[in-house]
């Protein structure tokens, strides 16, 4: 007599990377590493906010005077600092009541940061799904530069220069990164469609984009305010850009048609950088990438401590892959370092390379994502 097999149980046969994950994840909560920190977040926030108090307090004290660059260079990495706390509310790292951390990140980014919470969270939540996976992570689309060499080849021939030299144009570009976000910013908060408070976010972040150059052409001479404004923003853009570059830039890229699961996805286009502790202040815990894409809402201070459960997986072969490489490996090109025959930061394309790499191979590319 013939038998066949019942469906129901072809699909409860064990997938191997699912309970990988969630043994993983049964270490993680056992050992209370998901557990909220308040206290660890009040405290980084009175130390931001006495020092960004302080950095006011000498603007005011110190006059007409070109040591104001260095209170607008405060301001700067103060600003950015924010920037790391309001992302970790909005991963509901702080607060165990969401309403709790949606506020505070809305706070956070729109009133110091200057950047727009409901702007940011649905652009990083899709790079959260589908991080480096080509037209579903917005972090690797195409702009001022290409991060895959699809896109590379897309580009009109009036843009390849800037294509060939952007590993070296990355750096003046960094310092306007920040003014970039200001106006992606507004640019959706004033969009056609639905934006959750779309009042209360454009009255904080216009109060606070306006508040700092009203105040240095107010109380400085025209050259002072100017550089005054220019430096803060310049700070700021090139001190968020080198944090999040690295965390991504030269990892895998996946096609648009992959099926790649979770973990793999997670891990493979994700990439973490040594440093101490002082790595973990300097970039906001965002130095443990591959554990904060795999727990998003792990507060910063256990991510440490997950990175010694987390077992590295292989990677592929490749000049900027790895589970730790060096701080200043991650600001390498953006493009990938093969074929490019006597150019070191470039890239050539050649003829034919959008036909063949339009559906992608899941094969390592290297990328910038911020």
């Amino acid at each position: 007599m013939s038998t066949t097999s019942d469906p129901t149980e072809r699909t409860a046969r064990p997938n191997r990377v699912v309970n990988s994950y969630l043994a993983l994840q049964t270490e993680i909560r056992a050992a209370h590493l998901l557990d909220r920190r308040p206290g660890y977040y009040l405290t980084v926030f009175v130390i931001l906010v006495l020092a960004w108090a302080g950095a006011w307090t000498g603007f005011a004290m110190l006059g007409a005077s070109w040591f104001q660059l260095l209170i607008a260079a405060v301001i700067g990495i103060l600003m950015t600092q924010f920037a790391f706390l309001a992302h970790e509310a909005a991963h509901s790292q702080v607060f165990a009541s969401w309403t709790a951390n949606e506020w505070s990140a809305r706070i956070l980014g729109n009133g110091f940061t200057g950047i727009s919470y409901a702007m940011w969270q649905q652009k990083h939540t899709r790079h959260h799904v589908n991080p480096n996976v080509i037209d579903k992570d917005p972090d690797i689309g195409s702009g001022t530069m290409v991060f895959h060499d699809a896109a590379a080849a897309e580009r009109p021939r009036r843009l390849r220069f800037i294509t060939r030299h952007q590993g070296f144009l990355l750096f003046p570009v960094l310092p306007f990164l920040g003014i970039a976000l200001q106006i992606d910013s507004f640019r959706y908060l004033f969009r056609r469609g639905e934006v959750h408070r779309r009042g209360t976010e454009i009255a904080i972040l216009a109060t606070r984009v306006l508040a700092v150059p009203v105040l240095a052409f107010w109380l400085l001479p025209l050259g002072h305010a100017t550089a005054f404004v220019g430096v803060q923003q310049a700070v700021f853009g090139v001190y968020m850009g080198m944090t999040f570059a690295p965390n991504h830039k030269g990892m895998t890229i996946f096609p648009a048609t992959s099926t790649a699961d979770f973990l793999t996805r997670q891990v493979l286009s994700s990439r973490n950088i040594t440093g101490g502790r002082f790595m973990d202040v300097l970039m906001g815990g965002l130095n443990h990438q591959v554990e904060h894409h795999l727990f998003p809402t792990m507060p910063r201070p256990m991510l440490r401590r997950a990175a010694r459960i987390v077992p590295p997986l292989p990677r592929p072969r490749h000049p900027l892959h790895g589970h730790h490489p060096p701080r200043l490996l991650g600001h390498r090109d953006p493009l990938p370092q093969r074929r490019r025959p006597r150019t070191r930061l470039g890239v050539r394309v050649p003829a034919g390379a959008a036909r063949r790499h339009s559906t992608g191979t899941g094969r390592p590319h290297g990328m910038m994502g911020t």
